[in-house]
């Protein structure tokens, strides 16, 4: 399946958010996820299925001063 992941064209073999976040940050620890301009709620990766094309956004946080 092919999504556009922060702004780049990507092949993924996941079909869940979860999965893509794992394949992606290699963890899903401080992110966020907006798929198509929709904030997705944690409790939901799991379930979150894609489909080929869609627009995401992968936010992570990083700390600092």
């Amino acid at each position: 399946m092919r999504l556009e992941i922060n702004g780049a064209a990507r092949d993924v073999s996941a079909t869940t958010l979860a999965g893509v976040i794992e394949d992606v940050l290699g963890t899903s620890r401080g992110s966020a996820a907006v798929v198509d301009g929709a904030v997705i709620p944690r409790s939901q990766w799991e379930t979150f299925g894609l489909r080929d094309g869609q627009r995401v956004e992968l936010i992570t946080a990083v700390q600092g001063g």
